[in-house]
């Protein structure tokens, strides 16, 4: 819904501009007799200066205010979370993250707009929002970008979708190390793994 917003904003910039422009004067004939101009000139020269305006904004006043418009539309939309998608930002691991092969990526939370994170490491950059899940893990995206942050409670990885490849594997806060040594000490039981049958 938010892209659908800000992709109907930025096609709308356009048209908000040429909207505003001003209509063009039609073409003033080739020439006139010296003595009609000249009293032409005299009787609207009064008329003239009680209804003069300040110059119309130019076309590039009018796109750079059409632009801020769209960006204000832009961040309105990006800023618009659900609660449930605040509630998900809450739970987002943040700050340096160590991942396989010495890879890292640092989460930042955007003060200025609760709930979007900056996702950084080696050759990437994203900003990312987050998006409600069935499983309960902490999903983020950058829906421009392509990019996914996926948390759960052991590790997070980094993937670009437009590309299908993992930018980034096996990535642990230090809360999700915790865990992590917790399962390695007392592993859950496989799902493969055939049931007890109870003794009657």
């Amino acid at each position: 819904m938010k892209t659908f917003i800000a992709s109907a904003l930025m096609l709308l910039a356009p048209a908000f501009v040429l909207a505003q422009a001003p209509s063009q004067p039609a073409a003033k004939p080739a020439a006139k007799p010296a003595a009609k101009q000249a009293t032409k000139s005299a009787a609207k020269a009064p008329a003239k200066t009680k209804v003069v305006k300040a110059e119309p904004p130019s076309s590039r006043t009018q796109l750079r205010s059409a632009t801020g418009q769209v960006a204000a539309g832009i961040m309105a939309a990006e800023a618009a979370l659900s609660p449930a998608e605040l509630a998900i930002a809450e739970r987002v691991h943040v700050g340096r993250i160590a991942c396989e092969l010495g890879a890292h990526v640092t989460l930042k939370a955007d003060p200025a707009s609760p709930g979007h994170f900056d996702v950084e490491g080696k050759g990437f950059k994203y900003r990312m929002a987050p998006v409600a899940t069935t499983t309960g893990a902490v999903r983020l995206e950058d829906q421009k970008g392509g990019a996914v942050w996926l948390q759960i409670a052991n590790k997070s990885m980094l993937m670009d979708q437009k590309r299908g490849q993992r930018l980034a594997d096996e990535c642990m806060s230090p809360e999700q190390n915790l865990v992590a040594e917790a399962i390695k000490k007392n592993p859950p039981p496989s799902v493969l793994e055939p049931l007890p049958i109870a003794k009657q």
